[in-house]
């Protein structure tokens, strides 16, 4: 498999697990949404809305390449947030939205890479102001598994209110051979 099929297929997981934990959450009351239960960014909202910050952070980081990538040019009307807990949006509604917006931004994104795209090095500042530089690839695998990293906090605190996220495995959108 190619690293480009790769990320398309984690791209289409990222839009479909996404889409089903928003739609879990929005059964929520707006208390339980903001409710600190403890995970890393405290609440429901608290990480879908840090999940959103640092996808936001690292597809504007990618719109830096060398060969810039047109599929980002609507980054522009987004939010572009200087810390990872930084609240983008008060209502669970807009967030929504912004985060659909953005499944789309990344869909495209990966769909215009091609491997030798995925072999740039992109170079950054982290948020320590560190320079950083990497190649793509590697910095698209670790947006997409920081991903699944806090949509299990989130499955595991729907889980904890007695709510059930339903299957979430990768395998799903995998085609049978």
């Amino acid at each position: 498999m190619s690293l480009h099929h790769n990320f398309s297929l984690l791209a289409r997981y990222n839009q479909w697990m996404n889409n089903k934990l928003y739609q879990l959450a929005s059964t929520l009351t707006a208390d339980q949404l903001v409710h600190n239960r403890g995970a890393f960014f405290g609440s429901v909202a608290g990480t879908l809305n840090h999940l959103l910050v640092a996808d936001l952070i690292w597809l504007n980081r990618c719109s830096q390449l060398a060969t810039q990538p047109h599929s980002l040019l609507p980054l522009k009307q987004l939010p572009l947030p200087t810390a990872l807990d930084q609240l983008l949006y008060q209502d669970f509604t807009q967030l929504y939205q912004a985060r659909q917006h953005v499944d789309c931004l990344i869909l495209a994104f990966v769909a215009e890479m091609d491997e030798t795209q995925l072999q740039q090095l992109l170079s950054y500042k982290n948020i320590k102001g560190e320079l950083m530089q990497k190649k793509l690839a590697s910095v698209m695998q670790h947006l997409f598994n920081h991903q699944t990293h806090h949509r299990g906090q989130l499955t595991t605190l729907f889980s904890q209110m007695g709510l059930d996220a339903g299957v979430t495995d990768l395998l799903m959108l995998i085609d049978n051979e």
